[in-house]
């Protein structure tokens, strides 16, 4: 096995991020972290208790009340964005190695991601100009306006485990920008980016407090999420545990951004080669083992398309190479963790005996390595009633259902408690657009998945509340404040 695998790049795993010091955890306990194609341990990180958050609460108020922080100019702020964005790049063949070992995702498509996360960081900061931070109004009570968005004040960015390098730069960059101050929790399961970005903050010199790093379970996640001195949540995860935090931000009045699940529908209109839509849906299908919330899992057809549809996903899957993510010539890795692989088990097990059709896959590939591989699925003859058309599967398991014509297909596709993403594929760009003013989701592509984090990603009903990337992104972490001067 290849030496990445026992070496980690983490300086202090033994240790927590607050008020500007690595401090070990006064739990004592240290979090396992398991490579995902092998099953064996390769680092073990500090675990935070709800003492140590109270801790890095504690020191994210004081940094955000007290500190320079939030007295210095966007412009200067956006110093710090550029500086994180270099030293980032300095360590993005770190942060990969511990995203492949952590979550499954190929080194093929992991090098497809990795440059946006310094580019992330510089965008926010070119938007310390152009952004409209101070505007100014005419008051209808007479005297000068100005209408200010400032900083919302301590927040709470609890990242998932499946790309928590990218969520990392969509929830920091922008709170950061905005003269938030941050208390930074990573997922037990894959914490090595957050304890990276950890090191660079205290490498470019953010002031105390500014950043906080901890990694804990849920009980003391908790206790983040409900600490009066948080004024805003910002989390990525499942809908359960948004549903629950946004419950609670709600008794508190807390802003909250949740960024949830989704159970998108691609639509396959009438004009588009059952082919060249196969192979589009199938490849989304086996990045990051189909463990995206926005990943297209309803494949919605014409009835009398349906058989050829299913046909052309096996063969597309079956050409899929399900070995170690490490190798350049691996089409998909393995899912993160042994829970989800039965998770997946058990969807799979379920969508047989409600009647629907197993075309490939549903069973662990041979391939040599002890880790939590699954094969790439697919389902025929799908009801949109079934369990693996409602629920969340997570993972590289796609169902085709099909449909009399393109009006059922807009409603099956808005027949769902999820609204995050969606494609509609079609040879005129005009009936795309059409379409798509009709889907309820978050993000709607043409001829494939498109979500655009430079624009804004998000989703409608129990996808979540709010959007993250761009300047819609920025506005999350911002109050506004209207301030009327004498005449």
């Amino acid at each position: 096995m290849n030496d990445h695998r026992r070496i980690a790049p983490v300086a202090r795993p033994d240790a927590l991020y607050i008020d500007g010091a690595w401090t070990r955890a006064l739990t004592g306990r240290r979090i396992a972290v398991a490579d995902a194609a092998t099953a064996t341990v390769f680092m073990e990180v500090a675990e935070a208790g709800t003492d140590d958050i109270a801790l890095a609460v504690r020191a994210a108020r004081e940094a955000f009340d007290a500190g320079p922080w939030t007295q210095m100019t966007h412009d200067e702020r956006a110093a710090y964005l550029r500086a994180i964005a270099d030293r980032l790049e300095g360590r993005l063949a770190d942060l990969k190695s511990l995203w492949i070992a952590e979550t499954g995702i190929t080194t093929t498509h992991a090098d497809r991601v990795m440059p946006s996360i310094p580019d992330g960081f510089r965008s926010y900061a070119g938007l310390a100009d152009s952004f409209p931070f101070s505007e100014e109004h005419a008051s209808s009570v007479g005297g000068r306006a100005l209408l200010l968005r400032e900083p919302v004040g301590v927040v709470a960015a609890i990242i998932p485990w499946n790309a928590p390098v990218s969520m990392i730069m969509h929830k920091c960059a922008p709170a950061l920008l905005a003269g938030c101050t941050i208390v930074l929790k990573a997922s037990p399961e894959a914490p090595g980016a957050a304890y990276i970005f950890a090191e660079i903050c205290d490498e470019v010199g953010l002031p105390r407090g500014v950043v906080n790093m901890v990694t804990a379970d849920r009980h003391a996640s908790d206790a983040l999420v409900r600490d009066p001195l948080v004024d805003k949540i910002s989390f990525t995860g499942s809908t359960e545990v948004g549903q629950h935090i946004g419950a609670v931000c709600g008794s508190r009045v807390a802003r909250c951004t949740l960024e949830l699940g989704g159970k998108s529908a691609a639509i396959v209109l009438d004009d588009f080669d059952i082919g060249q839509a196969a192979a589009t849906i199938a490849g989304g299908a086996t990045f990051l083992s189909g463990q995206v919330c926005a990943a297209l899992t309803r494949v919605v057809v014409r009835r009398d398309r349906h058989d050829a549809m299913v046909e052309a996903l096996r063969s597309a899957f079956e050409t899929v190479r399900v070995a170690d993510p490490f190798d350049p010539a691996t089409g998909m890795g393995p899912v993160a963790s042994e829970r989800q692989r039965a998770r997946i088990e058990q969807y799979v097990e379920g969508a047989v005996a409600e009647g629907a059709t197993l075309a490939c896959g549903g069973a662990r590939p041979s391939n040599g390595l002890d880790g939590f591989f699954v094969a790439p699925t697919v389902f025929g003859h799908v009801s949109n009633a079934m369990t693996i058309a409602r629920e969340e599967v997570f993972g590289p398991v796609l169902s085709v259902i099909p449909c009399a014509d393109e009006r059922e297909a807009v409603a099956l596709a808005n027949d769902s408690l999820y609204g995050l993403n969606a494609a509609v594929f079609t040879a005129s760009a005009d009936r795309a657009l059409d379409v798509a003013r009709q889907i309820r989701a978050g993000s709607v592509g043409h001829n494939g998945s498109r979500p655009d984090f430079g624009i804004a990603f998000g989703g409608f009903k129990r996808s979540g509340i709010g959007r993250e990337g761009g300047a819609e992104g920025l506005r999350s972490f911002l109050e506004t404040k209207t301030v009327v001067l004498a005449p």
